[in-house]
């Protein structure tokens, strides 16, 4: 007989799996598979008795998790192997294991991959979490938020649950990988999708839970993609590495955030059947650790983030090319300087326009670890200082909205104070005591922001952050080699978030065959003469 606990716990999963990797420095998650041919390799298995499989699966496993444990950042029993033992004792062996085996310091991922809704998610969810006593489960998450979120909401609210995004058998390629066309006609695959609901909207709604992805390490580039539409805050399950082919290196490179953490390594064969568990375990930590250190040294040699261009930006910029907001050619700018490219935001004049414009900030706040908490942000209100601001922070907070779940608040000023009615220079949320991203098209000399801080802060609000639509990363004077918005940057302590910026034009260009190799070679000789 069974006996049930409630599961109820100060500590997170969250909290107890990065406290685990922590201390001993491991990102392996060790797989517990008590498979009968492996109980049995004579091929007995079936012919057993349900209590000789039973004790046969319970040997097995706690001998692997005695030889494991100084190594184990996770434990991940798959639940279909202890219901395969027999209807009375199967599951009584995984109780048994996770509850008196497993050290308690070593968090526990319940491998079931349950996809349901209403009351049968939720009994799903007593089973694995009050009667197992698992810290966190496998999910599909086809049948939407309503199938997680039982899984971690109300008593659960602490747990933890990895959903399928990308898994490692070839079969996902005929539905993970097919692609979808969202309302602003962009394009994505199911899984990067999959991907960015947990990086944002799904992880917003539960805040004190761990939702994490499981992408197979055998396709580094859907890793890749997964990891660049989940953030860097999401922790990855990648299984694959060893039996199934899938490379460590390659495999960390695509998955790994860039603090080199964040995803968990699940090996069980390449460990149960090693002549030597304990010894294959440090050797494969080792391993992991050797490839940590070489993803996080050769990102410090490789291109910097100015230098290269993600999809939205790449959006952007054909956008604004197609709307005439960006032009190259001749144009004398009011500085002195004859630039090969223009840009004027105030094109942006039409509802597409602004929709896209919208989108494109929120991507950028959203792709901003400056401006990001976990899955959530780190201001609470937008400001949009008169007049460009007023539309540019409406349309941003509508975007972060509908496109990622944030629901920021939005407020803007009048350049002069009204003398009727409410009065005043300010309009919308209420910002005192809050958190404020001011948001504008770009910064020329910096003045509209600098009044914008001040003005925030004589109302006791405390501006974080300033995102732009255009950083032209150049110096604000020949003997003076700081830009604009580094000026502003360092002297109000904010970061500074743009769309897009000068290098990244000149990546676009290199890119492109629409373009001459005279415009690319202009902007090149323009950026060598006034660029930061």
């Amino acid at each position: 007989m069974t006996t049930t606990t409630t599961t109820s716990s100060s500590i997170s999963f969250r909290e107890k799996l990065e406290s685990r990797v922590a201390a001993i420095d491991s990102l392996l998650c060790v797989g517990l598979d008590p498979h009968l041919g492996e109980l049995f390799p004579d091929g007995s298995g079936p012919e057993q008795t349900e209590q000789v499989r039973c004790d046969a699966a319970f040997t097995f496993c706690k001998t692997l998790i005695d030889a494991t444990a100084p190594y184990a950042a996770c434990y991940k029993p798959n639940g279909a192997f202890f219901e395969a033992l027999g209807v009375e004792g199967g599951m009584v062996v995984l109780q048994k294991l996770v509850r008196t085996v497993i050290p308690s310091d070593i968090p526990v991922l319940l491998d079931v991959k349950r996809g349901d809704i209403g009351s049968t998610a939720a009994a799903y969810a007593t089973a694995c979490y009050d009667h197992v006593g698992a810290d966190a489960v496998t999910l599909s998450p086809f049948m939407g938020w309503d199938s997680i979120q039982p899984f971690c909401s109300k008593d659960y609210a602490k747990k933890g649950a990895f959903l399928l995004c990308k898994t490692s058998n070839p079969g996902s390629q005929e539905i993970m990988a097919c692609s979808l066309t969202g309302a602003d006609e962009s394009t994505t695959t199911v899984y990067e999708r999959i991907a960015n609901l947990v990086g944002t909207t799904w992880s917003l709604q539960a805040p004190d839970a761990l939702l994490g992805l499981v992408v197979g390490a055998t396709d580094p580039e859907a890793l890749q993609q997964a990891r660049k539409a989940a953030g860097p805050n999401v922790w990855i399950l990648a299984p694959g590495v060893g039996a199934q082919g899938g490379n460590l290196l390659e495999a960390c490179r695509a998955g790994l955030n860039d603090k080199g953490t964040n995803m968990l390594i699940p090996v069980s064969r390449g460990l149960s059947k090693a002549e030597n568990p304990a010894q294959a375990a440090q050797e494969l930590v080792q391993q992991i650790q050797t490839a940590v250190q070489q993803v996080k040294s050769g990102a410090a040699t490789t291109t910097t983030t100015s230098e290269s261009i993600q999809e939205y930006q790449k959006k952007f910029i054909e956008f604004s090319l197609s709307q005439g907001v960006l032009k190259f050619g001749s144009f004398v700018l009011k500085s002195g300087r004859t630039s090969p490219y223009f840009f004027n935001a105030g094109l942006f004049a039409s509802g597409a326009a602004l929709f896209h414009l919208g989108n494109a900030y929120a991507s950028a706040i959203m792709a901003a670890p400056e401006l990001r908490d976990g899955a959530g942000v780190k201001f609470d209100v937008i400001f949009g200082p008169a007049y460009k601001g007023i539309s540019l922070g409406a349309v941003v907070s509508s975007a972060l909205y509908s496109k990622y779940g944030v629901n920021a608040e939005f407020a803007y000023n009048r350049k002069e104070a009204k003398d009727h009615g409410e009065g005043g220079k300010l309009v919308g949320a209420s910002m005192e005591g809050k958190r404020i991203l001011v948001v504008d098209d770009v910064i020329t000399a910096g003045t509209a922001i600098r009044e914008s801080y001040t003005m925030l802060e004589s109302v006791q609000a405390k501006p974080v952050g300033v995102v732009i639509a255009l950083d032209r990363a150049e110096k604000k004077a020949l003997e003076d080699p700081v830009s604009a918005v580094q000026a502003v940057s360092r002297d109000l302590g904010l970061p500074v978030v743009s769309i897009v910026n000068l290098p990244q034009l000149q990546v676009f260009l290199e890119k492109s065959s629409d373009f001459s190799d005279e415009i690319l070679d202009q902007v090149k000789a323009y950026r060598s003469q006034y660029g930061v």
